[in-house]
């Protein structure tokens, strides 16, 4: 019996695309998800943050209310994507000659919905253009505590061969998705039959937790400065009781409201017009790049075991490390503080201006691992330390 044979019980239900789900062209993605923009999901962050610390609710059976971006703002993010953009090119073109030297041509591209969309759909854009390939490429949900849409990864193992199925996403902060899909597609391996590799791909793995990667360096990916206007304008992933059902797919909502901020296509465009120019570059340092050291050291995890430690906080799902997972502290949760390895760091203009609007204090560390690290505010209760959010417990 293949391992198809044994997982096909029944058709699950075919991809979303766009334009009926997502900004996205309907090549260059498949959303694995259920559609629930009707429903009414949004709560006001710090509502979001009590539920989660206080009442117990998990942080995907809800949605933040999308931060909608001020003139500056949007400036900062316009200027980072071009500064960045031959550096994310490169990187891109990285990940791609090692997938194909690693898995073969007949790779099936997973992007952990919904930041690492973009990133597949980029991956899929140089294996079409230096190597004549039409990649496959699903966007799946994973959540933290949860493990991954198992129907999703039913999905693919009925469609595709399971070996060929690469994870990818667009960065890694202390490793705790990395090792959430590890356990989660080992479990899923063991219930399905089938032969997915848990390995992930990211652009930049400042933390050190996985081998494939385009730099370990901690870098601002502009994606990260936005959320559904930048990824297909799809809302982070949802699993609620009563919304999804068993046979589901782990939902999300389409923000179709939000059209005229759309920069999702224009942003994997500007990096896919530099592909031409970085590639003799991704040529010469190919070879090196693979056959460096690239066993994960799990350095990040390290350092935020200590900042626990130093800070007073209880548990590392409170320490954000790095500049993308930063700049998701300021945008969607409750922050205390932001670490950072140096005020004069041009990469992290986003971050002081998002830190200002919120009035959340950011403190020079000058042996940080990463060039940043948001922490969330530790015990967050309204009525105990405050609607500002930035006094720990009491008498602090």
């Amino acid at each position: 019996m293949t391992s198809t044979e044994h997982v096909v019980k029944r058709v699950p239900p075919h991809p979303l695309v766009g334009p009926g789900f997502g900004s996205y062209a309907p090549q260059d993605v498949g959303w694995l998800l259920t559609d629930l923009s009707q429903e009414v999901l949004e709560a006001p962050t710090e509502e979001r943050e009590e539920a989660v610390q206080v009442g117990g609710a998990h942080y995907a059976e809800s949605l933040p209310i999308e931060y909608q971006p001020s003139l500056a703002y949007q400036t900062i993010f316009r200027a980072s994507l071009l500064r960045s953009a031959d550096r994310l090119a490169e990187h891109v073109g990285l990940v791609t000659e090692s997938l194909i030297s690693q898995r073969g041509p007949k790779i099936v591209l997973a992007s952990l919905a919904r930041a690492g969309t973009p990133i597949g759909i980029l991956v899929r854009r140089w294996a079409g253009r230096f190597h004549g390939l039409d990649l496959p490429h699903f966007a799946v949900s994973i959540v933290r505590g949860r493990g991954i849409d198992r129907n999703a990864l039913r999905y693919l193992a009925s469609n595709y061969s399971a070996s060929q199925v690469a994870f990818l996403d667009g960065w890694t902060g202390k490793g705790a998705i990395t090792r959430e899909l590890d356990e989660a597609v080992r479990a899923a391996n063991r219930a399905l039959g089938a032969t997915f590799s848990s390995e992930l791909a990211v652009l930049a793995d400042p933390g050190s937790t996985v081998r494939t990667f385009g730099t370990r360096e901690d870098y601002l990916i502009p994606s990260a400065c936005l959320n559904s206007t930048v990824s297909g304008l799809v809302s982070r992933t949802v699993l609620k009781e009563g919304l999804i059902g068993p046979d589901d797919y782990h939902g999300a909502k389409f923000y179709r409201h939000l059209a005229a901020l759309d920069v999702s296509n224009s942003f994997v465009d500007v990096i896919n017009a530099r592909f031409d120019v970085v590639r003799p570059t991704v040529v010469a340092a190919l070879a090196a790049h693979l056959a460096q050291d690239r066993e994960p050291t799990w350095a990040g995890w390290r350092q935020v075991e200590l900042l626990a430690a130093e800070y007073g906080i209880g548990g590392t799902n409170l320490i954000k490390p790095g500049v993308g997972e930063t700049t998701r502290v300021l945008l969607r949760r409750v922050p205390w503080k932001v670490l950072v390895r140096s005020r004069a760091d041009e990469d992290l203009s986003h971050i002081y201006l998002l830190a200002e609007e919120r009035k959340v204090p950011v403190e020079e560390v000058a042996d940080l691992t990463y060039r940043c690290v948001g922490l969330i505010h530790p015990n967050y209760d309204r009525g105990a330390v405050g609607s500002d959010g930035r006094r720990v417990g009491r008498g602090s």
